[in-house]
């Protein structure tokens, strides 16, 4: 059995190892056995009973812990397991903390280390009390344009009567007259006066990351981005294809506008509000959005293709985009974006973490060459594949040439091609035969 989340080998013991026993009791928990190798097997330990009597003294005086401590035997050899059990307050080893993520055991430090102590607290940094902060720092437009939206949600009527102090308390941005920090975040006429970043960056980009043609940058709370954005992307950014039913013109976005949307709430919601901007790419075929924040704790990349429980890193911000109507607090967000593209005709979105944040990415071609890769084609076919979308078609010989390889090679390249349905053979057979998408 391969080292999981919360099972860990060793094949003999070094005090060091106190930093996986802290990274499970400050995680889910775990198992730590000293004597197997790392395929699970026991291959045994020196001092096993020396081994019993200090494990349990050194965790208990360096992390202030208790561990149960078993000894495994197994054809004439023993390992020890010790057992870690989760703690609900922070546990650290010599003034440092560890955290164990999927099967690597981190440091915290910074950011990290601040959410892991307020998680621990149970609290979130959106709740926390701002005391830089006055009332005269939120705008009104901002607080008039969510009552708005509520009205139309209907998720919370009968706020218009309410000052914007009473509104807040309401809210719950406001505690004793103090604003906490998801106040500033929603309604703030400047919250880059008190965080870094409050910003969505948004880059056009040619052929790659290094073809930065053009940028901006919109700075502003999520009341005003989410208005804000979406209009520069289409003044801006995207292009659109423009047909006539009679003298009605009719205008068709490059991307679907609930996909953008719900990328856009996505990424501020579950953002991590004290580092990276919100950042936004777009290329001739593509187009991505990037946020700080790992993946809350249980979800990983697939199950964001599938039901799955909402677990915001902000609540209080997302609370108030639920009662607003911008989201549903149902978790699913992520099932929209590809749903949306589906339903436009558009290759299946990928979302996965990079960089330590979440990665959003549409295509717009289901042949781009992002996509061609992913579909396991070789660089000669990716070539020919290039050639049939500015030609039309391609034939036998025009392969060979293309790609100065033999007849044997370009006919199984084709082959290949089209088992991945993403050519198709001509109705014609012999000399006049060729090849269309």
């Amino acid at each position: 059995m391969p080292e999981t989340q919360n099972i860990e080998y060793k094949q003999s013991w070094h005090d060091d190892y106190l930093k996986w026993v802290c990274g499970f009791a400050n995680a889910i928990g775990g198992k730590i056995y000293i004597g197997k190798d790392d395929n699970g097997t026991i291959v045994g330990v020196d001092g096993v009973k020396n081994l019993m009597e200090s494990i349990p003294q050194k965790i208990q005086n360096h992390l202030g812990i208790i561990c149960d401590i078993n000894t495994i035997a197994d054809n004439g050899k023993e390992c020890i397991e010790i057992i870690v059990q989760p703690y609900s307050v922070p546990v650290s080893l010599r003034g440092r903390y560890y955290y164990r993520s999927g099967s690597v055991k981190t440091e915290l430090t910074g950011i990290e280390l601040n959410e892991f102590l307020l998680k621990k607290a149970g609290k979130t940094w959106d709740a926390i009390i701002e005391n830089g902060a006055t009332i005269e720092d939120i705008e009104d437009l901002s607080i008039a344009r969510f009552l708005n939206d509520a009205d139309k949600s209907g998720r919370m009527p009968a706020s218009h009567d309410l000052t914007n102090q009473e509104l807040l308390e309401k809210l719950r941005l406001m505690q004793d007259g103090k604003i906490k920090r998801g106040a500033l975040i929603l309604f703030g006429k400047d919250p880059n006066k008190f965080y870094p970043n409050v910003a969505v960056q948004i880059g056009r980009f040619g052929k790659d990351d290094a073809d930065l043609r053009f940028q901006e940058q919109l700075e502003g709370n999520i009341s005003w981005l989410l208005v804000r954005v979406p209009q520069l992307l289409n003044e801006k950014f995207l292009t659109k294809q423009i047909s006539f039913e009679g003298l009605q013109r009719i205008e068709k976005g490059e991307y679907p506008v609930a996909a953008i949307r719900e990328m856009l709430l996505n990424a501020m919601v579950h953002r991590t509000y004290m580092r990276a901007k919100i950042q936004m790419r777009v290329y001739d075929n593509i187009l991505s959005i990037w946020n700080e924040g790992a993946l809350p704790e249980g979800l990983d990349e697939e199950s964001l293709k599938v039901h799955h429980v909402s677990k915001p890193r902000n609540p209080l911000i997302a609370d108030v985009c639920f009662k607003a109507g911008y989201i549903d607090s149902w978790g699913r967000g992520t099932l929209k974006i590809i749903n949306s593209c589906k339903e436009a005709g558009l290759p299946e979105p990928e979302i996965k973490e990079f960089n330590g944040g979440v990665l959003v990415t549409l295509y717009k071609d289901h042949l781009s060459e992002e996509q061609l890769k992913q579909l396991g084609l070789s660089e000669r076919q990716i070539k020919a594949m290039q050639y049939v979308k500015e030609n039309g078609k391609i034939t036998n010989k025009e392969y060979q040439e293309l790609n100065d390889v033999s007849r044997i090679t370009a006919t199984r390249d084709l082959k290949e091609l089209v088992e991945k349905t993403v050519l198709r053979p001509s109705s014609l057979k012999g000399a006049g035969s060729y090849y269309e998408i």
